[in-house]
C-alpha cells in the first residue's frame, strides 16, 4: 500500500483491530449479518476471512503493530478471554498484547495478573457490556492502569446506538477520579465528538482513535462537524489510527483515504497513522 510510503513512513500501528476466539468472533459476525439493533443498518464485513488470512491481510497493508481488541458481554467471560489473547499475542509478536475487563467479583485481580503477564492494552465495551465504568468493582482495576500507564481503548461514545452508560458523562466522571488513565476513546467517540474533544483538552492522558469516523460509512450516520478541524488538527499528538478491522463494510484503505482528505496535512497524518502509536507502545 502506497500511503505510509508516500508519508515516509515505516509502516502503521493500528490500535483499534479486532482479534478473538473463532466462535466469538463468528457470533459477532452473526450479529452485523441480522442487523442488529445497535447497528440498525447493513454492513457486510470486508474482510471475513481465517485468522492467518486476516493476520497476512493487515502486514500486507503496512500495519506494523495491532491489537487484538475483545470484549466480554456477562460475567465470567473476561478472564477466560484474557488467557486467549495472552496465548494469541505469544504466538503473534507484532499484535499488541490485549487484554479486557468487566465489573464483576475479581475484575481487579484478573486485571493484575494481565497487566504482570504482559498486557499492553485493554479494550473497555461499554456498549455491549451495557455497564457504567463508574461501577465500584471497576475502581481498583481503573486505578491500577492509572499507575502502570497501561492504555485502555473504551467504546464510550453513543453511537451507532446510545445505551444507558454511554456518552461523555460518566467518562467524565471517571476521569475525574483517575486523571491519569491512559483513556483512548474508540471511535473518536462518534457521534458526541465536541465532548470527547473536550476531555482530551482537559485531560493530558486522553487520546481519541480515528475507528470508522470520517469514512463515507461513518459520516452517513454521524458526520464529524466541520468547525471542530481546528482542534483535530491542535490535538494531532493525541489522535491515533484505528480500523474495526476486520469488522468493517469497506476496504481499509478507505480509512486512510478518509484521513487525508481532512486536509490536515503530511505531518498530522504521519502522527496518526503511525508516530503516535509507536511512541505510546514503543513500538521499535
Amino acid at each position: 500500500m502506497g500511503f505510509w510510503r508516500r508519508l515516509g513512513l515505516p509502516g502503521l500501528v493500528d490500535v483499534h483491530t479486532h482479534f478473538m476466539p473463532e466462535r466469538v468472533l463468528a457470533k459477532v459476525w452473526d450479529y452485523f449479518d441480522a442487523v442488529g439493533p445497535l447497528t440498525g443498518v447493513e454492513w457486510p464485513i470486508a474482510y471475513r476471512h481465517d485468522e492467518q488470512r486476516r493476520l497476512a491481510l493487515l502486514r500486507e497493508f503496512g500495519v506494523r503493530a495491532f491489537t487484538s481488541m475483545l470484549y466480554p458481554h456477562k460475567p465470567g467471560m473476561a478472564r477466560w478471554l484474557n488467557g486467549w489473547a495472552a496465548e494469541f499475542a505469544a504466538r503473534t509478536p507484532d499484535c499488541l498484547h490485549t487484554a479486557t475487563l468487566f465489573p464483576e467479583p475479581g475484575v481487579d485481580a484478573y486485571v493484575r495478573e494481565a497487566v504482570e503477564a504482559g498486557a499492553r492494552v485493554f479494550k473497555s465495551h461499554v456498549q455491549v457490556g451495557a455497564y457504567d465504568p463508574n461501577d465500584v468493582l471497576l475502581d481498583p482495576a481503573w486505578g491500577l492502569l492509572a499507575e502502570t500507564g497501561t492504555p485502555v481503548v473504551m467504546h464510550c461514545g453513543s453511537g451507532p446506538a446510545p445505551g444507558k452508560h454511554t456518552g461523555p458523562g460518566p467518562v467524565a466522571r471517571l476521569l475525574g477520579r483517575h486523571p491519569r488513565l491512559r483513556l483512548v476513546v474508540a471511535h473518536m467517540g462518534m457521534p458526541e465528538y465536541t465532548d470527547f474533544l473536550d476531555l482530551a483538552e482537559r485531560y493530558a492522558e486522553v487520546r481519541l482513535d480515528t475507528t470508522m469516523a470520517f469514512t463515507d460509512f461513518g459520516e452517513r450516520a454521524a458526520p464529524f462537524p466541520r468547525a471542530e478541524l481546528g482542534r483535530l488538527a491542535d490535538l494531532g499528538e493525541r489522535i491515533l489510527l484505528g480500523t474495526d478491522f476486520p469488522n468493517i463494510p469497506y476496504g481499509y484503505g478507505h480509512q486512510l483515504e478518509a484521513l487525508e482528505r481532512l486536509g490536515l496535512g503530511e505531518g498530522w497524518l504521519r502522527g496518526v497513522c503511525y508516530e503516535n502509536g509507536a511512541r505510546l507502545f514503543e513500538v521499535v
